[in-house]
């Protein structure tokens, strides 16, 4: 049953922005779902970073209960693997995965999110 709430409260979104909602009232159906439909690979942030960056992904809710094998590999500007950052079944969610770039030079670097047929590419970089 939707019971919906009234009075002043904090609401944040992915970013971490925090939006104050005063003396609203906010109702949310109980049977929308919280999971994304899609895959998708977001930039980083911050971008530039130095030396730590986060990467943020969403694996979809398919079927219920499935998980999908998910690689998530960053790259130098020559195309060598510099790091496997995920290499597991993942259930349908929104993930964060740190990246430390410390023992790596200033420059551009890539990051590729692999699930099936799936593959996106974002560039970063790291400055020193």
């Amino acid at each position: 049953m939707n019971q919906p709430y009234s009075g002043s409260s904090y609401c944040s979104d992915h970013l971490g922005v925090l939006t104050y909602l005063k003396d609203g009232v906010l109702d949310v159906d109980a049977e929308s779902s919280v999971y994304p439909d899609e895959f998708k690979l977001f930039q980083n942030y911050p971008n530039p970073f130095n030396p730590e960056t986060m990467i943020e992904y969403t694996v979809p809710s398919i079927v219920s209960n499935i998980t999908a094998f998910v690689q998530l590999k960053v790259y130098d500007s020559l195309g060598n693997e510099i790091a496997t950052l995920v290499n597991e079944d993942k259930s349908a969610g929104n993930y964060e995965v740190r990246f430390d770039g410390t023992s790596l030079p200033s420059g551009i670097y890539f990051y590729k999110l692999i699930a099936g047929n799936y593959s996106e590419t974002k560039k970063m970089m790291l400055i020193k």
